[in-house]
């Protein structure tokens, strides 16, 4: 294993996920100290504030809520995002961050950005892969043109819903009609953890479903329902796309009618496997697609790659370039085919970044390496 520098968790947020996110990074923070790494944990409150918590900090079954009032921690801050990456960016030695941030500002490249800018080394994708793969309108245009299987949906925006809702509601019924069955899966387009995200199951149902989505994003995805559809994801670890590490597919078993918030992160009510039942040439087949995918928007690092199975069709769902490392994920448990414990996943991570980062250093320019 690679000695490693001092690393900075960013956790929280200010997004949807800022629970969920609290939950993996506080879980990374834990495998990583036990590991006996050198490991700061700094929370982004829901304002965009930075906070850097106790030493000593632990979970210890803490709700969400708990956060809410980083001082009563024992948090210090609180600090402006620039402060906070002026006081990383100035330590010594320099620390890795490793980002536990989902959804909006941690998943879609805008922290990536910050930190890029600051000179700082960080885990997962960069800031072109994290934005495409956030975004599964985009995420879906792309992997559809280079031939990928993905569910036939519709993309709505939050203006023209606004100004035009009938003529919006009547091209959904005439989308679903196509598909023979009025059922319709509502998300927003930007945003993970199935926040916002409503099964509607006719007409009816569809301007809440929509008026839903757009408190999180001004995208809306419209994807036609797949009756008895299997959820399989598959983890991938690597920089190096020809020689990519993926694991799974493993299964999830909704405990409700499909993999909501309260299915995912209720423990006990949904089961998984990290292993899937399914024949050997089709596991190949949602390997290949889960690579096809990592390679087609850049990622590096690791990801979750979710599909949905049906009928022996296999659909690409979405990617997820920060995956949940919370103690019902699939992501850091599926690698344990390949011998890794959950610390040695987060280890894995840390040291693909350290590689990523000494790969791409750059050199300054001076003002005779200009064209002039």
């Amino acid at each position: 294993m690679t000695a490693h520098p001092p690393i900075v968790v960013l956790l929280g947020g200010p997004s949807a996920e800022h629970d969920v996110s609290i939950v993996s990074g506080t879980a990374i923070a834990a495998a990583l100290l036990e590991a006996g790494d050198d490991v700061r944990q700094v929370l982004i409150d829901l304002d965009g504030r930075w906070w850097w918590l106790p030493l000593d900090h632990r979970r210890d079954g803490r709700p969400g809520s708990a956060y809410d009032d980083p001082a009563a921690l024992g948090a210090e801050g609180p600090l402006s995002a620039s402060a906070a990456l002026d006081r990383l960016a100035g330590a010594d030695p320099a620390a890795l961050v490793f980002i536990a941030l989902h959804g909006p500002f941690g998943e879609d490249g805008t922290v990536q950005a910050m930190l890029e800018g600051a000179g700082l080394a960080y885990t997962g994708s960069g800031v072109t892969a994290s934005a495409l793969g956030m975004d599964k309108a985009v995420f879906k245009r792309l992997v559809r043109g280079i031939g990928l299987p993905v569910i036939d949906w519709r993309e709505v925006r939050a203006a023209r819903w606004h100004d035009g809702r009938a003529a919006v509601l009547g091209e959904l019924e005439a989308f679903a009609a196509g598909t023979g069955d009025e059922r319709l899966m509502i998300k927003p387009s930007g945003l993970g953890s199935s926040v916002g995200i409503t099964l509607a199951h006719g007409a009816a149902e569809y301007p809440a479903a929509l008026d839903l989505a757009f408190r999180h994003d001004d995208v809306a995805l419209v994807e036609a329902y797949v009756v008895g559809a299997r959820d399989l994801e598959v983890s991938v670890l690597g920089n190096d796309h020809a020689h990519l590490e993926l694991y799974g597919p493993g299964e999830i078993l909704a405990g409700h009618e499909f993999y909501d918030y309260a299915a995912k992160y209720t423990p006990g009510l949904s089961e998984t496997s990290t292993r899937a039942e399914v024949p050997a040439p089709m596991r190949a087949m949602i390997l290949k697609i889960a690579r096809d995918a990592y390679r087609a928007i850049g990622a590096e690092g690791f990801a979750r790659i979710d599909f949905l199975l049906a009928n022996e069709q296999v659909f690409l769902s979405e990617i997820n370039t920060i995956p949940g490392f919370t103690p019902i994920s699939l992501f850091p448990t599926m690698p344990a085919d390949g011998g890794y414990t959950f610390a040695d996943v987060c280890a894995k991570v840390i040291d693909l970044a350290l590689e990523r980062h000494a790969g791409r250093a750059r050199q300054r320019l001076a003002a005779a390496d200009l064209p002039r």
